[in-house]
């Protein structure tokens, strides 16, 4: 009876022996993962679980620290895939070229665009609205063309095109507009409060038109195409801004249509079936073409002539204002702050110029000294070539220099190209042998202003006293002003000195 009683105890006492080796063999299997380590210590350390309950925790442990294992092996298994797609020097190259693209964009630089200031009609324009009978296009945000146009990132450029006889339907727009009209023969309906008052509008005419302001747009003339340019300065959300049509129907769609059936019943005063046929009317599009008779009737009531005969009731015309420079090579006419008429214009702290340089011209080598410029190509051909210095100080990095090395962008002009010129930065435009050259700017931080050449009377260089000519060209001050002095001012004719006719144009 003895022996039958010791046996069970002994065996007991073996079992729980092992149990307790085979515990401290497992713990040691867990020095290196401290988190399973800390798992199965807490196991151990329960008093009140039976040993089964701690082999239970144990295990469960192991299983989890297998599943996390199991986890991380395929996370580096899909990073180690991506990262042998290619080779080892190609993810090399690949890290460098990030690296400088980072430097680049931090110091100003461009890597994605070698020409960041000029604009083409075919590729940097977006169609916004179009129908048969017309378009608007707008001009892709100019940061999108390069960081180096931040300056003016808030700043939005569209293009209304309308055939003959068009209604330009009715819109308000969260951004002041400055328009100008290129080309063709225009009414401008302004509705205020109690009244529209409408405006007459001939080629060169500007308005300026506050945020907010519900206009509409008729083409007036039988023929000619209307072509109009609209600055958008946004008011809500920087470089971005929205066309409100509260006329309309389901095309154009009216804003009132979003609101709720019984918030239009009550504010109108109508059933809800008279106000679905109301928005249910119209789906013309935005630009649609009217007739003679409807054209007529919408004339100003202080004329009857047909196509509305009189002066323009504009703010001021452009191309028939008094120019700033002119000469018989070309002609600049500006208006802006500090002396316009536009209290937009000097809210906006804008200049609208027109530039016309006669065929065979050019215009000096000069830059501004805190205005962008935005120039639009309306009529002619020429040439463009701006100085910038952010593009060459990339390509030029192994080669370092104690002033900046230059890099000449050059640009053939035609109607609908843009360009753009930060202050600062020297440019001249030119005309082609055959036809004028026109260009129209909007130009942007214009107070204070002021455009400083290279050639031409009162010309910089030359205004510089002598010593300081010499030690800057390490030449006689003599022969540096006879150089750049001349008798004109402002335009030149393009052609190249007689002793010198292979000289580099």
């Amino acid at each position: 009876m003895k022996i039958n009683l010791s046996l069970p105890i002994l065996l007991f006492f073996l079992w729980a022996l092992f149990s307790n080796l085979s515990l401290a063999k497992k713990e040691t299997k867990v020095v290196g993962d401290p988190e399973l380590k800390t798992c199965k210590h807490q196991c151990l350390q329960q008093q009140q679980y039976a040993e089964d309950d701690k082999l239970t925790c144990l295990r469960s442990c192991d299983v989890y620290h297998g599943l996390k294992h199991e986890r991380e092996k395929q996370i580096e298994e899909k990073i180690r895939e991506k990262e042998h797609e290619g080779s080892p020097e190609e993810h090399e190259e690949e890290e460098e070229s990030s690296e400088k693209k980072e430097e680049e964009v931090e110091e100003g630089g461009e890597e994605e665009e070698e020409y960041p200031y000029i604009f083409e009609e075919d590729t940097d324009f977006d169609t916004k609205f179009e129908t048969e009978d017309g378009r608007i296009r707008l001009l892709k945000k100019f940061t999108e063309k390069s960081n180096l146009l931040k300056g003016i990132e808030n700043i939005r450029l569209a293009i209304v095109e309308a055939k003959a006889h068009t209604f330009v339907a009715p819109r308000h727009f969260d951004s002041d507009v400055v328009l100008f009209n290129i080309k063709g023969r225009a009414l401008l309906g302004w509705v205020k409060e109690s009244e529209t008052e409408k405006f007459i509008l001939e080629s060169g005419d500007m308005l300026a038109i506050p945020a907010g302001t519900q206009v509409y747009i008729v083409n007036r003339d039988e023929n000619e195409k209307l072509f109009l340019a609209m600055l958008h300065v946004p008011v809500s959300t920087p470089g971005k801004f929205q066309e409100f049509f509260g006329p309309g129907g389901r095309d154009p769609e009216s804003f009132l249509s979003a609101f709720g059936w019984n918030v239009l019943q009550a504010a109108l005063q109508s059933p809800k079936r008279e106000l679905e046929k109301l928005f249910n009317q119209q789906s013309r599009g935005s630009i649609f073409q009217i007739s003679r008779e409807k054209v007529q009737q919408m004339a100003p009531k202080k004329t009857s002539w047909w196509p509305f005969g009189g002066p323009s009731t504009a703010e001021f015309n452009l191309f028939t204002k008094p120019p700033t420079f002119s000469n018989r090579h070309g002609r600049l006419t500006q208006v802006g702050p500090p002396d316009s008429r536009s209290t937009l214009l000097e809210k906006l702290n804008t200049m609208l110029s027109f530039t016309n340089i006669t065929k065979k011209s050019m215009s000096t080598i000069h830059y501004n000294s805190h205005a962008t410029e935005i120039a639009l190509v309306i009529d002619g051909k020429g040439h463009l070539q701006i100085v910038c210095p952010h593009i060459s100080s990339r390509s030029n990095s192994k080669h370092e220099k104690s002033s900046p090395s230059n890099h000449r962008i050059s640009a053939e002009l035609k109607p609908g190209v843009l360009f753009v010129v930060p202050p600062g930065h020297p440019f001249v435009t030119f005309s082609s042998r055959e036809e004028n050259l026109q260009i129209i700017s909007f130009e942007i931080n214009a107070r204070d202003n002021k455009k400083f050449t290279f050639a031409g009377k009162d010309n910089i260089v030359s205004s510089m006293d002598d010593l300081a000519k010499e030690l800057a060209f390490n030449y006689p001050s003599e022969t540096v002003n006879k150089i750049f002095d001349r008798k004109e001012s402002f335009f030149f004719p393009f052609e190249l000195p007689r002793s010198d006719p292979r000289a580099d144009a």
